[in-house]
């Protein structure tokens, strides 16, 4: 009998624990999929702190917007008419128009796509102003998935070139006369054995930057590197920055930025996005040697960061879902939620902040995720839960659950998600072996002789 009362209570207890951190589970992803950041409306985006210029920032996949914040914080533009929008870049001559690259997917059978899903990609231009938009140029592309233009450089008053992830190509177009004039492809240096599945999403060329000296830097994410094309020539390979597969050096990264030698380069600073960080590549004998890193226990999916002229470094952070500038000292100064980020720029520091110094020049120590560096907005009760997903979990698992998750779902929502699967399972399996005592349970790993 006591044998029996014994049993009773272990289940009970048993019973009553599951059930109670299945509650708080259930409760947390309630309480964030009801009060969770939306800006999906103009009337939902979250004002952000003052700043000396105007703030543009892009969003793409759940959210595709446009928003731009006046320096009080106000919103000043907002846009969603496109299905996802990618880089932005200002307009020289004009302070408040921005050109960025869009994408609108076609889900409608019809003459533009007869087997959807189907993508539009579009150059324009936006008056943040007057709201005024311009299409520059755009293309229908055959498939949705790694179907976009993420970035377009101005080359000069008629001519762009533009990252095509379609056709793994960088393309330079005259936008008067819709003719191609020059033209990359990336298999001209790479086989396709190597990168990302061919021809699925292979190189996935997101991003492209026109140097002073006329070269372009390409950033190939699927092959992890860094790449400097000579217009005649092709790749410049002793210029190329990391190795496919060497996840030490950066992971499939976006949005790398050319710092010149006035300005303390060449150094190039990039969004290592899969590693969760910011870093920054300075060229020192003709090698590519890490002057500084950037993280938190909260960046998870970094995807653009710009070294703004007074020091201090603007990141976009996708998954976790602010977009924020960190300062000399590493500390943030400033920050807004935003959904899901992928570009950021401060109007008035140039093309891509391009104003600003290396981090070498300007003496900038690096900081680590497990150094504190959110000091503006204090003690975090929860950070600890999501500092120990960020312990456990690869970045890129978390990556690939929050990209296809719901908006309001963040790292704490997939460590309850995890908590709670890790629960409900183990009660599953003790109901079913009070109820069928022939069958057992146990870890799959087990010693032989157990």
């Amino acid at each position: 009998m006591d044998r029996f009362r014994e049993m009773a209570t272990s289940k009970t207890a048993i019973r009553l624990f599951s059930i109670l951190v299945l509650l708080l589970v259930g409760v947390t992803l309630a309480h964030a999929a009801t009060t969770g950041l939306s800006t999906q409306t103009a009337a939902d985006v979250p004002e952000a702190p003052p700043t000396d210029n105007v703030t543009v920032v892009t969003e793409s996949a759940r959210a595709g917007t446009l928003i731009a914040y006046a320096p009080n914080g106000s919103v000043l533009y907002y846009n969603n008419s496109r299905t996802k929008y990618f880089d932005v870049d200002p307009v020289e001559g004009d302070a408040m128009t921005v050109e960025y690259t869009a994408t609108d997917t076609i889900h409608t059978q019809g003459p533009t796509c007869s087997d959807p899903p189907c993508a539009y990609n579009t150059i324009e231009r936006a008056n943040l102003s007057t709201g005024e938009v311009t299409e520059l140029y755009g293309r229908y592309d055959y498939k949705e998935t790694a179907g976009e233009w993420h970035d377009a450089d101005r080359i000069d008053e008629n001519r762009l070139v533009v990252a095509d992830i379609v056709a793994d190509q960088v393309f330079i177009v005259n936008t008067e006369t819709e003719v191609v004039e020059w033209l990359w492809d990336a298999q001209s240096e790479y086989p396709v054995e190597g990168g990302g599945p061919y021809p699925e999403d292979w190189a996935h060329v997101n991003d492209v930057e026109v140097l002073d000296d006329g070269r372009i830097m390409v950033s190939l994410r699927n092959q992890d590197q860094v790449v400097f094309l000579d217009r005649e020539t092709g790749r410049v390979d002793d210029w190329t920055l990391g190795e496919e597969d060497d996840y030490d050096i950066q992971y499939e990264q976006h949005n790398p930025d050319y710092i010149p030698e006035e300005q303390g380069g060449p150094a190039v600073i990039v969004a290592d996005s899969e590693n969760g960080r910011v870093q920054e590549f300075q060229r020192v004998d003709g090698e590519w040697e890490r002057s500084w890193q950037w993280a938190d226990d909260r960046l998870q999916w970094p995807r653009d960061a710009d070294r703004l002229p007074n020091g201090n470094t603007l990141i976009a952070d996708t998954n976790g879902k602010r977009v924020i500038e960190v300062g000399h000292d590493g500390d943030i100064v400033w920050q807004v939620p935003m959904t899901h980020p992928y570009d950021v720029e401060r109007l008035g520091t140039g093309d891509e902040s391009s104003g600003g110094q290396s981090a070498r020049s300007l003496g900038l120590e690096s900081r680590t995720a497990e150094s504190p560096a959110d000091t503006e907005s204090g003690f975090d009760p929860l950070a600890g839960l999501s500092a120990a997903v960020h312990a456990v979990v690869p970045h890129r698992v978390v990556n690939g659950v929050l990209y296809v998750g719901p908006a309001w779902m963040g790292r704490l929502e997939f460590f309850a998600v995890g908590v709670g699967a890790i629960v409900g399972l183990g009660w599953l399996g003790a109901e079913l072996s009070w109820r069928f005592p022939g069958i057992s349970v146990r870890s799959p790993v087990y010693r032989k002789d157990e």
